[in-house]
């Protein structure tokens, strides 16, 4: 008890450094507890504290234990430091069998909190409501939807406790580490699943077909007076503009209307353009397949992206959250029917191209803002004008926002890819995103294309444990392939539009851009003069063609002509002996609109 005051005397201490704050006094502060059956530890700390993962799965058992015929807790996976990560099942029938909860008639709501150990925010609001449906004040929850949470989905960032972790949160007053165990940031992990968490949500999505899933955060950055802010695509970038549209028009109105009555304050997911001048503008983001809501709007999978404000005390960010899954949960139950019916849309549409790459538009648009008054002032510490924000309400009428309108690079969508079976760990990857596809047997019998690298450029820093490459391709026709167990994955197919930003080397969330493929860009057999200058004179005299394009090379370049290493290399590239997979991404696509395979016979050589 001692060090808890400890630990809250100095949180109280550490504030200080923070912003002003406006007063709030909500009606959601009923929700609390103070005593009783099921008692969280958030409330028994007065909304400051987060337990700890000892005491989290103290409390997942205790709810077990309170309502066990609706109630059940399974370890969904271990962390790189084997911590279970467990996920809590609520059913009114008692199905937990995930066969049982994905063919229910009843719409399954997926929450997810702690993905950043940090942002625990989900955890204490969703155990409130859990306890809630456990003591039958909330019977009409569990009569409406199906429950599927995980309350710490980074248990190894969780444990990575400090008062000194997020300099710019207020409260709890300990809270965990931004990545996981390996450093690596899980909510960058939704395209390349490197880590076991992530790996471990993905099956939880394809085992249990959730309707609705909702990943819950806590931001960084400016200040403003909304104390919960969520998002997803919109539905001009949208990949599933139909189930963007649905979230829009008929669960956002009722979610809001519920936290304001609540004494909350809802706002959009944006972000500033300039941190040091907020009336610069603000960022509308669009979410790539690395972040959960940018996998979700590719899988067609309604996805609600919770971001809570930082610079709010962690009983009202707390208390917002759980208001607003109570008001999720409620749209869900209302509109399963309409949402279902946009997903079942969005699934069947085949696009002929895809947009990988999104950048601001140029021209703003205007929004009303709810923001926060500030002061710009020359700082001797950075020895630049930095911004101070003074703690009283300031509201824009026409702050300018610049959208992630203008598409900077689209690919044309092949119709299937064909995936050599030494990348059977890629194949493993893409049945957890739910991509299906089968195993050949026979040849090709369709004209196929190969993307040969043109030129290529490598990060210079590691990024989520990863030296990523971009690179321009030339595609030519790939010949003489045998196909006998390679892997096929036709992109008319639910997932399609994922498995294009997963397989297309130009998409940057793709396995290649990952560096999933970076041992093309290795040479491993080489040259040596004397063999290939006799060879090479053989070869430009059995072939006159070849010879004329060499000296053509020879007098239209005139560095190439002055470089002997240049001029022997283009002769050994010209050569049977050069390596035919050098430069070359192995997975190849064809175009055509049917995609046919011949019988098992004799193969080409």
């Amino acid at each position: 008890m001692f060090a808890s005051l400890l630990v809250l005397s100095a949180s109280v201490a550490y504030d200080s450094h923070l912003p002003p704050l406006l007063p709030w006094q909500g009606q959601s502060i009923s929700l609390m507890q103070k005593a009783g059956p099921l008692t969280t530890d958030f409330e028994l700390s007065s909304g400051e504290a987060s337990p700890s993962y000892a005491e989290t799965m103290a409390f997942v058992d205790r709810l077990v234990a309170a309502n066990p015929t609706q109630f059940k807790a399974q370890t969904i996976g271990y962390s790189n430091s084997q911590r279970a990560i467990k996920m809590l099942i609520a059913s009114e029938q008692g199905y937990f069998q995930a066969s049982q909860i994905a063919n229910d008639t009843k719409p399954t709501i997926f929450v997810q909190a702690g993905i950043h150990g940090g942002e625990i925010d989900g955890k204490d609001a969703m155990f409130m409501l859990l306890r809630d449906i456990a003591t039958g004040k909330r019977r009409d929850i569990l009569k409406n939807v199906n429950i599927l949470f995980i309350p710490i989905l980074n248990v190894d960032g969780h444990e990575r406790s400090s008062a000194f972790n997020r300099i710019n949160q207020r409260g709890p007053v300990k809270m965990g580490f931004r990545t996981n165990g390996n450093n690596l940031n899980l909510n960058r992990d939704f395209t390349k699943l490197d880590t076991p968490e992530i790996k471990s949500v993905l099956k939880v999505i394809n085992d249990y077909n959730p309707n609705l899933y909702i990943d819950v955060h806590v931001t960084d950055g400016a200040d403003y007076q909304y104390d919960v802010t969520y998002g997803y695509n919109p539905v001009f970038a949208s990949e599933s503009p139909a189930v963007s549209d649905t979230l829009n028009q008929l669960f956002k109105p009722l979610i809001d209307e519920k936290l304001v009555s609540q004494g909350h304050i809802p706002g959009p997911l944006v972000f500033v353009m300039d941190k040091r001048e907020f009336k610069s503008g603000l960022a509308g983001w669009v979410a790539t397949p690395r972040y959960s809501n940018g996998w979700g709007d590719l899988k067609s999978l309604p996805t609600i992206l919770v971001e809570n404000h930082s610079l709010k005390p962690y009983k009202q960010r707390v208390l917002g959250t759980y208001v607003f899954l109570d008001g999720a949960i409620s749209a869900l139950a209302e509109h399963s029917n309409e949402l279902l019916a946009a997903v079942k849309k969005e699934q069947a549409f085949i696009p002929k191209q895809l947009s990988v790459k999104r950048g601001y538009a140029e021209q703003a648009n205007e929004i009303e803002f709810k923001g926060i008054s500030y002061a710009r002032e020359q700082n001797a510490l950075s020895g630049q004008v930095e911004v101070k924000y003074l703690g009283n309400k300031q509201d824009y009428t026409n702050l300018p926002i610049y959208w992630q309108k203008e598409v900077l690079h689209t690919v044309e969508v092949p119709k299937a890819f064909f995936i050599p079976p030494v990348y059977s760990d890629l194949v493993a990857k893409l049945k957890l995103h739910g991509v299906e596809f089968t195993q050949l047997e026979g040849v090709n019998t369709q004209p196929l294309k190969v993307a040969k690298v043109k030129d290529y450029t490598f990060d210079k820093a590691p990024f989520e444990g990863r030296f990523r490459v971009s690179a321009n391709f030339d595609y030519v026709a790939a010949i003489n392939v045998d196909l006998n167990g390679w892997y096929q994955v036709n992109t008319q197919q639910k997932a399609g539009e994922l498995a294009v930003h997963l397989l297309h080397p130009e998409a940057p969330d793709s396995f290649f851009a990952w560096g999933e493929f970076n041992t093309i860009f290795q040479r491993t057999e080489y040259m040596e003069n004397y063999a290939l200058i006799p060879y090479a004179r053989q070869m430009l005299k059995n072939n006159p063609k070849l010879a004329l394009a060499f000296d053509k090379k020879i007098n239209d370049d005139k560095v190439f002509a002055k470089d002997a290493d240049a001029r022997l290399n283009w002769l050994y590239e010209q050569s049977p002996f050069y390596d035919q997979a050098y430069l070359k991404y192995p997975i190849l696509m064809s175009f055509e609109e049917d995609i046919v395979l011949a019988e098992q016979k004799d193969k080409e050589i």
